[in-house]
C-alpha cells in the first residue's frame, strides 16, 4: 500500500479503541486493592473516582448502569460493582482479580479490628470516633449522589421517581427490591418510546 492511500484511510478505526482496552489484570487487581484499602466509610465514592475519574475505565452512564444492577441483586454493592468491572474489562480473570482485590485489604484489617473493638470498644475516644466516620460516611455517598445526579436526571420525572424511592424505603418502610421493582416498573413505562416517537425514528 502506498503513503499516499495509508493517508487517505479514515481513522476512526483508531478512534473506535475504547480508553479501557488493554487493561491487565494485573492492572485491575491493584486498583481495586487500592479502593479496597481506602475507602472508608461507604466505598461507592471510591469506585467512581478510581473508575471513572482517574483510570476512565467506564463513563458516568456506564457506572451508573453498573451501580443500579449490583443494588438490585443480593450482595455487596462493591463486591457486585467489582465483578461487573472486572467482567467488562477481562471477563472472569478480570471479575476475580476485582473481587480479591477489592475483599482481601477488608478482610484483614476487619479482622484485626474486630479484634481491637472486643477489646476496647466500649472507651468513650472510640465512640466519638466511629460517630465521627459515620457523619463523614453520609458525606461522601451524599456528594456522589450529587454528581451521578447531574448525568443521570435528565427530566423532572426523574426526581419524582428519586423521591417515590425515598419515600417508600424511609417512610413506608418497604423492602428496597420492592421498592426498586415497583418505581422500576413505573419508571420503564414512563420512558417507553411513544408512538408518536417511533413513528418519527423510522421515517
Amino acid at each position: 500500500m502506498s503513503d499516499a492511500a495509508a493517508k487517505t484511510l479514515p481513522p476512526v478505526a483508531t478512534a473506535a479503541v475504547p480508553k479501557a482496552a488493554g487493561v491487565s489484570v494485573l492492572s485491575i487487581f491493584m486498583e481495586f486493592l487500592k479502593i479496597g484499602a481506602t475507602s472508608f466509610g461507604g466505598v461507592v465514592p471510591y469506585l467512581r473516582a478510581a473508575l471513572v475519574t482517574d483510570r476512565h475505565w467506564l463513563d458516568d452512564k456506564e457506572f451508573v448502569e453498573m451501580l443500579s444492577i449490583s443494588q438490585s441483586l443480593p450482595g455487596l454493592n462493591a463486591t457486585n460493582m467489582a465483578i461487573l468491572v472486572g467482567e467488562k474489562l477481562r471477563g472472569a480473570m478480570g471479575s476475580i482479580a476485582a473481587v480479591v482485590g477489592i475483599c482481601l485489604p477488608g478482610a484483614v484489617l476487619m479482622y484485626a479490628t474486630g479484634v481491637f473493638y472486643h477489646q476496647h470498644g466500649d472507651h468513650v475516644w472510640i465512640t466519638a470516633a466511629l460517630k465521627g466516620v459515620a457523619a463523614a460516611a453520609v458525606g461522601l455517598i451524599l456528594a456522589t449522589v450529587v454528581q451521578l445526579s447531574e448525568k443521570s436526571l435528565s427530566g423532572k420525572f426523574d426526581f419524582v421517581f428519586m423521591a417515590l424511592t425515598v419515600l417508600a424505603v424511609n417512610r413506608l418502610h418497604l423492602g428496597v427490591l420492592r421498592t426498586l421493582v415497583i418505581v422500576g416498573i413505573i419508571a420503564i413505562l414512563w420512558h417507553r418510546p411513544r408512538r408518536a416517537e417511533t413513528e418519527k425514528g423510522t421515517q
